[in-house]
């Protein structure tokens, strides 16, 4: 055990099972442990390092902004916020920016948004928010009321109140829950990430766009995991020709920073006013500076690569014996194993010079967007072998 395991199992909070492996330095998609092994990178820190490690556009934005200022509250006017604000409105369509410093606030935002909407037009007694079972909104005692999976419930009873359930692909049902509660919102994933990397289908996507416009319901979508062109489009509900009154992101946005952002659309961009909601870091003018230059690179020709890359993948792991099932969209990838668990064929695949993920029962790809070609193939011919 070395010196820096020892320190941090003496010292940090043991809410992590973590790998034996003591990262020390990286360059895009390639990680490098203390005792000197490579391994390639198809985690990217749980989709956040969008474009890899030591990223040098990314390097200099926010090296050139820590040489001005690091930081000013949101008490004053920073040039980061407002053109990283602007670029999100631009790319999505949407109208107004709330900054935060995670997904899980990003989430709490859309939810006091829904709330607070709902409330003004319609009455005190419109709380309600659905979600979907298998969903994962955040750790908070909030976004984990409105996680729809009852193990991350269990150990923080009670819960806020004002959360119901549905099941994924079940319009009927979601419309019984709106027809017999006062509902304020429903927020979905498009792709449930930690639910096992499973999309949902398009029709029933459009079906909870429509019964949300029908019914004056704020239909808020979680982009924390699949925003910033990690399944091959800006944001994943452009998969599904919706268009969200609220989109939550964060992870990827910020290429290794933290930051979320909760964007609001025609119908919610004025519902916040001063004083309804805050956040001493959100905004943060070395994160926005680091997440402009992930924005300005959502570009056609990179949503291509990521098509590309993960048709590769697609064809690749699902021909293989040793796979039972390939899932996600993008560079978003579930793989269900045959006959090993996914937590054998993860650390298989470390010994091997490969890092990836877990979600569920699947082994979970999240590799960096410009992840190079070359890299990819041997990432995959390594997950290959693990798998039989």
């Amino acid at each position: 055990m070395s010196y820096i395991t020892e320190k941090d199992n003496e010292y940090v909070a043991g809410t992590y099972a973590r790998f034996p492996i003591e990262l020390v330095s990286g360059k895009g998609s390639i990680l490098i442990g203390s005792d000197g092994k490579e391994y390639v990178d198809l985690g990217s820190g749980i989709g956040v390092t969008s474009f890899g490690i030591a990223d040098p556009v990314w390097t200099a934005a926010v090296t050139e902004q820590l040489n001005k200022i690091q930081h000013a509250s949101n008490l004053y006017y920073t040039e980061p916020c407002a053109v990283l604000a602007e670029k999100l409105c631009l790319l999505t369509g949407m109208k107004k920016v709330f900054f935060g410093n995670s997904g899980a606030e990003a989430n709490e935002c859309a939810v006091k948004v829904a709330r607070k909407y709902a409330q003004d037009k319609k009455g005190p007694e419109y709380q309600t928010v659905v979600t979907l079972k298998n969903s994962f909104h955040g750790r908070t005692i909030t976004t984990l009321a409105a996680t729809g999976q009852d193990v991350f419930h269990t150990k923080f009873l009670p819960l806020t109140d004002g959360f119901l359930y549905a099941q994924a692909g079940d319009l009927n049902g979601v419309k019984e829950l709106v027809k017999k509660n006062k509902v304020a919102g429903i927020m979905i994933e498009c792709v449930q990430g930690e639910g096992g990397v499973i999309p949902l289908d398009g029709d029933f996507v459009r079906g909870l766009y429509e019964l949300c416009q029908k019914e004056d319901i704020v239909f808020i979508v979680d982009e924390v995991q699949t925003g910033n062109g990690r399944t091959g489009k800006p944001y994943a509900y452009m998969h599904y020709g919706v268009k969200p009154d609220v989109v939550t992101t964060a992870k990827g946005l910020g290429g290794g920073l933290p930051i979320g952002a909760c964007i609001l659309g025609e119908k919610t961009e004025a519902v916040l006013g001063r004083g309804d909601h805050g956040s001493t870091f959100g905004g943060n003018p070395v994160a926005c500076a680091g997440a402009i230059t992930v924005i300005d690179r959502m570009t056609e020709e990179l949503m291509k690569e990521v098509d590309e890359k993960s048709a590769f993948l697609f064809e690749e792991l699902s021909k293989a014996d040793g796979v039972e099932s390939v899932t996600g969209k993008g560079l978003m990838i579930g793989i269900l194993p045959k006959n090993k668990s996914a937590k054998e064929v993860v650390t298989a695949c470390m010994e091997k010079g490969v890092i990836c993920l877990t979600a569920k029962n699947k082994v979970r790809l999240l590799p960096a967007l410009n992840i190079p070609l070359d890299a990819l193939k041997k990432a995959a011919d390594v997950i290959i072998e693990a798998c039989k």
